[in-house]
Formats: structure tokens, sequence, C-alpha cells
């Protein structure tokens, strides 16, 4: 990272000077072990020296305690604070919940570094929700009945994440990192067009689950009722983080693919996603003879999508941007 620009007062040119960031390597032995930590340093722009600017020491030691985490394994704040969210829990009630005392979780977010066993535990809980049901079951006396059905419930609701297969799971996490914003209809759309685009490039689907002929187009059942309470809003949720993982279980192939998509039809709202696939012929067959407002759980074959796309490919081209560009726009007119 080189930030440029800014000024503060020189030590050594004795005067206020322009000042640029930039990374160093530094060695520090913590707890009888050595390490190399990058750390962020500002240097005068003038003489080179080091410049001592406000708030830097303090961005120091976090760039240090996030390392030093990384390199042993250990759970982050962050972490800490999205499990406190995503279970619906407080921090009392949270180490009492994982087995620890009852002030630990506090000690942590106040930046004591966790024991590799107690960080162990922590990421099970984050990342595993049945885990978690069984900690609140067996330490149910210690809590509050209020705070145990809130976690609980919550416990539940991302149980459902599961219900699917890793592989569309590893999509939609590789698909919101890539969109910054991203609605429930959005998203339904983004998955057919990635499962479609895969039947061109690796001649077979990337994930198993079927979508139907829904009023508003091609739709996955279990995503709907994962993320329905969100209506037309962007879809803002916690309960990502325990599959984050879950993107590494895609090929560099299936990448590539959700990574045109995302660059492509990403681009575009869920409205105008659903126009497009309303003229496609996977979504009118499998609603023929239906009225435009009614109802259906009819399947889009597999058969249906596969050569559609591999027709549409050799009019377009659709293993690059450019034909895939051209498609949308000639559908829009």
């Amino acid at each position: 990272m080189i930030i440029k620009g800014e000024r503060d007062f020189c030590t050594e040119c004795r005067e206020t000077t322009t000042y640029t960031l930039k990374k160093k390597d530094i060695t520090k032995e913590i707890k009888g072990c050595t390490y190399q930590f990058s750390i962020t340093t500002a240097f005068c722009d003038n003489c080179g020296k080091e410049v001592n600017i406000p708030g830097l020491i303090d961005k120091n030691i976090k760039e240090i305690d996030e390392q030093y985490r990384f390199i042993k394994g250990l759970v982050s704040i962050e972490d800490i604070q999205r499990l406190l969210t995503l279970y619906d829990i407080g921090k009392r009630p949270l180490s009492l919940a994982l087995g620890f005392g009852e002030v630990t979780i506090e000690r942590y977010l106040s930046g004591q570094i966790p024991s590799k066993k107690y960080s162990d535990v922590i990421k099970k809980a984050l990342t595993n929700p049945s885990y978690m049901k069984s900690c609140l079951e067996e330490n149910e006396n210690k809590l509050k009945d209020i705070a145990f059905a809130k976690s609980m419930s919550a416990a539940e609701r991302c149980e459902s994440l599961f219900s699917v297969s890793e592989k569309i799971l590893g999509v939609i996490s590789r698909l919101f990192d890539n969109l910054e914003e991203i609605t429930p209809l959005m998203l339904q759309k983004l998955l057919y067009y990635v499962q479609g685009l895969s039947y061109v490039k690796n001649g077979k689907p990337i994930f198993l689950e079927e979508c139907q002929a829904w009023v508003h187009g091609p739709v996955y059942p279990e995503i709907y009722f994962m993320f329905r309470d969100f209506k037309y809003n962007p879809i803002e949720d916690v309960r990502f983080a325990i599959i984050q993982s879950d993107k590494d279980r895609l090929t560099e192939s299936d990448v590539y693919i959700v990574d045109l998509v995302s660059d492509t039809f990403g681009r575009y709202s869920g409205k105008v996603l659903e126009k497009i696939t309303h003229k496609e012929a996977p979504w009118i067959s499998a609603r023929k003879g239906l009225s435009d407002d009614m109802r259906s759980n009819k399947i889009i074959s597999s058969e249906s999508i596969e050569a559609y796309f591999k027709e549409k490919d050799g009019e377009y081209g659709f293993s690059e941007k450019a034909g895939i560009e051209t498609y949308i726009c000639n559908m829009m007119d």
C-alpha cells in the first residue's frame, strides 16, 4: 500500500512536509519466539526519514495483532463480534454458552489473545450452527430463558444454510464477494446464469439444485426461503460468516464462471434480469399453458437450460465478457 499527499511535521526537516505511507517489514519477539510483521510506516517525501503521524502507533498495534493471530491460527476480534451478532447473544451469555468464564468474551473483545483451545471453540461455533446449538443445550441452565430462546432460534435459522449443497453456497459466497449489493430477486437470476454458463464452459452444472419457473423468472426455492425476509431490499446478512470457507469448494473454472456472471449480468438489477429470463426459452417452455400471474413450481429442466445456453454460446460466444454483453443488450431491446 502506498498513499501520498498528506502532510505532517518532520522532526528531521524541522518543517511540515508531505509524507508517503508504505509497508515496512519488522521483526518482533513474542513469548520467546521471533516473528516478522508488515506494518504501515510514514516516510517524509523530502528527506526520506520516518515521520511520526497521529494514530499510526495504534494502527501498527492492530496490524501486528491481526497478523499474529493469523500466523497462530487464532480467532480475530472481528470474528468474535460477528459471533455475537450471528447468534443474537450478549457477551456474558456467549461466554457461558461456550463453557468459558462469564467475562472471557469481554476480555477477548478488549484485546486479550485467546488460547488455541478457546479460539478453536469460538471458530467452530462461528462456522457450525449445529455445534452452537449443542453448546446452548449443554449450558442451558446457566442462561436466562430469553437469552437461550433468542440464541437457539438464531442458530436454527443459520442451520438452514446447510440445507443446500456446498457448491451453491460457494457460488453465493463468491457473488457476495464480487458485488456490492444483491437483492433476493437478483441473486436468483445470477444463480440461473451461473448454471447456464457452466453448461457452456464445463459441460455440466456447478450445483445440483433445480430451479422452478415462477412468475418472476427462474427461482431456486431453497435459496428463496433463505432470504425472503429481505423482500426487494439488498441482502445484508451476517449469517454468511458461516459459509465464507465454502467458496474454496469452487474450482478455477467455477470461479471464472461466477466472476464472468458478476462482471456482466451482475451489472443489472433483478428486475432487468427478470425481464431477460422472460424472453428465454427454458422459462417460457416450463410455463407453457400458464397465465402470466399463475403460480407454478414446474421445474425448468436441466436439458432445456443446457440446450439454450449452448445454442446462444454458438451465436454470441458466452465464454467471453464481450459476447455476454452483446447478448444482454440484444435481449433488452
